[in-house]
């Protein structure tokens, strides 16, 4: 047995100082650099959830099944709802750094649930915290379908699942962690039911599931003064504001200048040049047929919330126009330019290496 496994047995799991040694930090390592890349998830958010998640584990672990403990060198999800404190996650992330206080482990965790990481409750008394299922990180990577179509949004069946992916990728920019995906949905279903050629998915051909999503939405003349404010003004589907800052034009608006790229983007484990041209070549597809219900068409403004979509936008040409203290700002590119554009050969010196290094 090696020592460090040895030395592990006389600790107590179930003190946040001893983590090292159930889970050291080449592991720790391995897991963050998988994790990184996932919609929303920095990569002190990553080394805070790992460290949390195999924390979870070895107290759950502790508690049921004393006996069985062993050092960890991978991780599972949790069975069920382990309690943690704020205190035990303010030792967890910080207990090795300049001291941060358990309010701010807090919030940490609050931002956790909000990405979708972790299952949480509160009785008043007990904070209890459970790690949701991750198949990237739990197990093996299996051989994705490779057959994407693109295909017109169905709001009867795509909404839900739609509005999962939306709030996944731009939860960063969420501004408050209980936007739900119900409410993402009654939205996209309303959008969709004023302007249906508006929104396209990238969905399998095996089973139909939406894995990708591009809302155009044709603005009226009197909102375009948002491209020249900060790009959070124009936030409506992840803040809880009651009245879209934004308004659809009515089709044929002839004073409609402006298509507001309110989203586009593809589920990250189908996050391949083959598909990204497909949907790219599938939304020019879309803008064209847009121009006969809009003739003035001219303006294409996008705002660049995700940093895995920032070398996308540049490399198709799109330029940066208004920005802000926040990470996100507005790109900007005329529509004749887009629909002039060869995909494939826009594109083809692009790589997606932001993905394994954000």
């Amino acid at each position: 047995m090696k020592p460090h496994q040895s030395n592990s047995h006389s600790l107590d799991p179930c003190d946040p100082g001893n983590l090292e040694p159930f889970f050291s930090q080449a592991h720790q390592r391995r897991y963050v650099a998988k994790l990184l890349g996932r919609g929303g998830i920095t990569r002190r958010r990553a080394e805070y959830f790992i460290r949390l998640w195999a924390y979870l584990l070895l107290k759950q672990t502790h508690d049921l099944a004393p006996q069985t403990l062993e050092p960890l060198v991978n991780l599972r999800p949790t069975e069920g709802l382990v309690s943690c404190t704020h205190r035990e996650a303010a030792e967890l992330f910080y207990g090795q750094r300049e001291r941060g206080s358990d309010r701010a482990a807090g919030m940490m965790i609050d931002q956790l649930a909000a990405l979708g990481l972790l299952e949480k409750r509160f009785d008043g008394q007990t904070l209890c915290l459970g790690v949701r299922p991750l198949p990237e990180l739990i197990a093996e990577k299996t051989e994705l379908p490779s057959v994407l179509v693109p295909d017109q949004f169905n709001p009867r069946t795509d909404a839900i699942p739609v509005a999962n992916l939306i709030r996944q990728t731009y939860a960063m920019a969420a501004d408050d962690s209980a936007i739900s995906p119900q409410r993402i949905a009654r939205i996209l279903r309303q959008w969709s039911q004023d302007y249906p050629s508006g929104i396209r998915v990238l969905r399998r051909a095996d089973n139909l599931n939406p894995v990708g999503v591009a809302i155009l939405y044709p603005t009226t003349i009197q909102s375009e003064e948002v491209f020249s404010r900060p790009p959070s003004k124009s936030f409506f589907l992840t803040s809880d504001i009651a009245v879209d800052p934004v308004e659809m034009a009515p089709i044929g608006d002839i004073n409609c200048l402006a298509v507001y790229l309110r989203a586009w983007v593809i589920d990250i484990n189908y996050l391949q040049p083959q598909h990204i041209c497909e949907f790219q070549k599938d939304t020019q597809k879309a803008l064209r047929q847009m121009q006969a219900d809009f003739p003035n068409l001219c303006d294409l403004y996008s705002p660049v919330i995700h940093p895995l979509y920032e070398e996308l936008r540049m490399a198709l040409g799109f330029q940066r126009t208004c920005e802000e203290h926040r990470p996100f700002y507005w790109v900007y590119l005329a529509l004749d330019r887009y629909l002039e554009l060869d995909i494939d050969q826009a594109l083809a010196n692009f790589r997606l290496g932001s993905i394994s290094s954000l």
